[in-house]
């Protein structure tokens, strides 16, 4: 191998680590804080999408949404927090990645499922991005109440 090669090489193999440092800074600029140490979140969804069988086959929809969840009282050492609803708090199950990138909060009924996953990457103003999902299903379709299974996107705000 020539001189020039290797220095060739060299200089691109330096290139290559600048890119990749600089990818890596801005990813950990759009995280806000350590998910493990936050203690409230107060979430808004603005978009739903709902799924409904007819005639045998899922069929779905997307709306927007008005979607207000707040959780307490959290807890990632111990896998606690509280939930803040329409039938006050309720006692709930809390998961920390190990990434730490993704704060994971299940509710369970008798029957239905929610789960809620707070994501460590920014939407605006230092709100974190969100996820809430219910598996829930009744014949009948009351306004106000879940029905068939839906999926909310939003952000939340944390208290540290």
């Amino acid at each position: 191998m020539s001189c020039n090669q290797r220095i060739t090489i060299l200089h691109f193999s330096i290139f290559l680590c600048l890119i990749i440092q600089g990818i890596d800074s801005r990813v950990v600029a759009q995280k806000i804080e350590n998910l493990a140490t936050v203690k409230e979140l107060k979430c808004n969804f603005s978009v739903i999408a709902s799924a409904e069988w007819v005639a045998g086959s899922p069929e779905t929809s997307i709306a927007r949404s008005t979607l207000l969840i707040e959780f307490e009282e959290i807890d990632t050492d111990e896998a606690t927090a509280e939930i803040v609803g329409r039938f006050g708090p309720s006692h709930i199950i809390t998961r920390l990645s190990e990434s730490e990138d993704y704060l994971h909060f299940i509710q369970m009924f008798r029957g239905p499922l929610y789960t809620t996953t707070v994501i460590n990457r920014e939407t605006k103003d230092g709100k974190l991005m969100a996820v809430h999902t219910r598996h829930e299903h009744t014949d009948v379709a009351l306004a106000g109440f879940t029905s068939s299974p839906e999926q909310h996107y939003g952000e939340c705000e944390a208290r540290w």
